[in-house]
């Protein structure tokens, strides 16, 4: 068991170092932390999708009005009531994304907020068009927070299923070319569609290499058909969509039962295959520790996910008591969210400041500044997420937008800047090095003081 270092524990895993909230004192209390009620969401709260879903079910009625109503007053106000349905929807986004930063902030257990974002990332999903364009937090919050302690199994069945993903991966499309609704079709518009089995042999299960082939994606994919979700009733299975037969996948066959049933084991014997165990168990300590792990790091966690069938919690545990984990010689430059939300907890934002922000100011003091550090809020470029590849974040560019944020934005989320001087062990702790403290007391002001500490390459790691 390694030596416990609480303030590089609070940096390393969780969301840096804090002036008002105190950090762990072992690695028994950051996985208490995970497993205790989810009080800093019930503090700062995001809507679930299921609520979420209920104002797309009113944007549907409000587009079938103005469709059946076409040159009437009653199809303007129904133009008018979509337009101020999607407002809020805007408006709410960008509500979100300070509620993640006040989470970030105040939470006590660090660690939990940054494994809800690295597996809402790991299932990356967003909307593409309409309403559902805001729907990640959503996601986020209803699939990813509720199942991060329990086996992979749950979370990837709780992903894949979620409207969500079968919108972003295009599944609702996909039918069977032997099922009802393509003979009844004649064939018209019937076809697979590989996006969602693809993504989860290739990145949510077995990982890019894995022991695959070409025929199990379209196995998968016809497993597949019949996944399908309406915005009345969320999740939802089509017989008329499902392709007949039994498909075999790995080597598995799944019979065909006409219902979800088979598609449940399928993922769930996915989700517990010895390449899982050791595609989930790298990329969590590439993101946690190094793009270059220790490999006994990795041995050691692929070990207790397969005894385990995929415990998450005794992953997380294999993690924390390697002694690897726990090298400051191997630290991970910040993703933009990791690095605004440490500097919102090293200045201790207060909430009002924030909450008031409306959608345009808060896009002006976070959105689009991390859009510049290179990290489009909720936007991904692709269904792999965000890349662990510190060079892809130390940028011209991105170290500019870092630099420009940290010189202008603390003085806006924290009208009371600290004192540099007491400022610079706050943020940095024993990181701290002379020439910072220097030229943070050197500089002309506190908002440039606040800002060299901020920019210092010391905060800019983890």
């Amino acid at each position: 068991m390694p030596t416990f270092d609480s303030e590089f524990a609070e940096i390393r895993f969780g969301c840096g170092l804090s002036p008002v909230v105190g950090g762990v004192d072992s690695i028994d209390a950051m996985l208490d932390g995970l497993t205790s009620q989810d009080a800093i969401a019930q503090q700062f709260p995001i809507e679930h999708f299921d609520i979420f879903r209920a104002r797309m079910v009113k944007i549907e009625e409000w587009r079938k009005v103005r469709r059946n109503n076409r040159g009437t007053e009653l199809a303007a106000e129904a133009r008018k009531q979509r337009k101020v349905l999607n407002r809020i929807a805007r408006e709410d986004k960008a509500k979100w994304l300070g509620q993640s930063m006040l989470r970030r902030t105040y939470t006590t257990s660090g660690f939990f907020e940054r494994l809800a974002f690295f597996w809402g990332d790991h299932f990356t999903a967003h909307g593409k068009r309409g309403l559902i364009r805001r729907a990640t937090g959503p996601y986020i919050e209803e699939t990813m927070r509720p199942n991060l302690t329990l086996r992979f199994a749950d979370l990837v069945k709780a992903a894949v299923l979620h409207p969500l993903m079968l919108h972003y991966l295009d599944q609702s499309q996909a039918i069977g070319p032997n099922s009802i609704r393509a003979i009844k079709k004649n064939g018209k518009n019937a076809g697979l569609n590989e996006n969602l089995a693809r993504e989860v042999l290739e990145l949510h299960t077995l990982g890019v290499g894995g022991p695959y082939t070409q025929e199990d994606v379209r196995q998968l994919a016809e497993l597949f058909t019949g996944l399908s979700f309406q915005s009345k009733v969320g999740f939802k299975f089509r017989k008329d969509y499902a392709e007949p037969g039994t498909e075999t996948v790995l080597g598995v066959e799944y019979d065909d039962v006409a219902n979800v049933k088979p598609v449940l084991a399928a993922l769930e014997d996915l989700s517990v295959h010895p390449a899982t165990a050791s595609h989930i168990a790298t990329k969590l300590a590439v993101h946690f520790v190094s793009d270059t792990p220790d490999a006994g790091l990795i041995a050691h966690m692929s070990d207790a996910f397969t005894k385990t069938d995929g415990q998450l919690m005794a992953v997380y545990t294999a993690m924390l008591e390697h002694p690897a984990a726990w090298q400051r010689d191997a630290m991970n430059f910040k993703f933009p969210v990791d690095f605004v939300g440490s500097a919102c907890r090293a200045l201790a934002i207060p909430r009002g400041p924030i909450e008031a922000l409306d959608e345009k100011a808060m896009k002006n003091a976070i959105m689009v500044p991390m859009a510049m550090m290179g990290q489009n809020w909720q936007q991904p470029n692709g269904p792999d997420g965000w890349p662990e590849d510190d060079a892809q974040w130390i940028t011209p560019q991105g170290l500019s937008g870092r630099v420009r944020w940290a010189m202008g934005a603390p003085e806006i989320l924290q009208p009371d800047l600290p004192d540099p001087r007491g400022f610079v062990d706050t943020a940095l702790g024993s990181f701290a090095s002379e020439p910072v403290r220097f030229a943070a007391g050197a500089a002309e002001s506190k908002t440039e003081a606040i800002g060299l500490i901020l920019a210092s390459p010391a905060f800019q790691r983890r």
